[in-house]
């Protein structure tokens, strides 16, 4: 047994430690009924970022979202022959698999993958080969920066993540059977951006494309029925 521990990295020994003891405990029956089926209704695209974790950003239950992480949370946009297929089939699988009711992009500050996409096009240096290539899904949300963007590297970061995460949901709209869901029975989109420094969160208007911030509690009286 102390092979095992000797072959893993202290801090998920201990961590699987606590979770079998309190976090399983807690929602033992919750796992049990998974083990039969998942049923999420919320599915989220986010970053492989370590700072952003959307399971703690949301404080969710086992089984409440489907997630999909990847370097600054990308959707390609629709292409059967094409190469980027991983993300394209999460996608697949929690719309006509999973049927969600909801798609988030959730993008975040600090990107590291925007941030080597600007270096990569306006910058000195190029962003590695792989990195490259996938942040190349970024190109077209150019058109969605004001000239303002581009006044200091941190106005530039901000903007093109926000423009990152509308970009995303337009190529969300391309594929077929996102349309689909969304026509036959009301999937709906949604952009997020998170702060990590100050832990606040924003939420796109769709139609403007402007970020606001999300109270930190729901309003007197609101019910999370109606609103979904």
């Amino acid at each position: 047994m102390t092979e095992v521990y000797e072959r893993l990295p202290a801090d998920l020994v201990s961590g699987y430690a606590r979770f079998r003891q309190h976090h399983y405990q807690r929602h033992l029956d919750t796992y049990r009924e998974l083990a039969e089926a998942q049923h999420p209704e919320i599915m989220i695209i986010g970053c492989c970022d370590s700072r952003v974790d959307p399971t703690v950003v949301f404080d969710t239950a086992p089984g409440t979202l489907f997630v999909l992480r990847n370097v600054a949370n990308l959707v390609p946009p629709y292409d059967p022959g094409g190469q980027q297929q991983g993300t394209s089939a999460a996608l697949e699988f929690a719309v006509r698999g999973l049927e969600v009711a909801h798609i988030v992009v959730m993008g975040h500050a600090r990107c590291g993958g925007i941030a080597a996409y600007i270096e990569g096009i306006w910058g000195e240096r190029a962003a590695p080969t792989f990195i490259a290539r996938w942040m190349s899904i970024v190109h077209g949300a150019h058109s969605r920066l004001p000239a303002s963007a581009r006044k200091d590297a941190d106005t530039l970061q901000r903007a093109m993540e926000e423009a990152s995460v509308a970009n995303s949901i337009d190529n969300l709209l391309t594929f077929p059977f996102v349309r689909d869901a969304i026509n036959d029975r009301g999937m709906k989109l949604h952009g997020l951006h998170f702060g990590i420094a100050d832990g606040e969160l924003e939420v796109m208007d769709p139609i403007s494309g402007t970020f606001s911030h999300v109270p930190d509690a729901p309003p007197s009286g609101w019910n999370p029925e109606v609103a979904n």
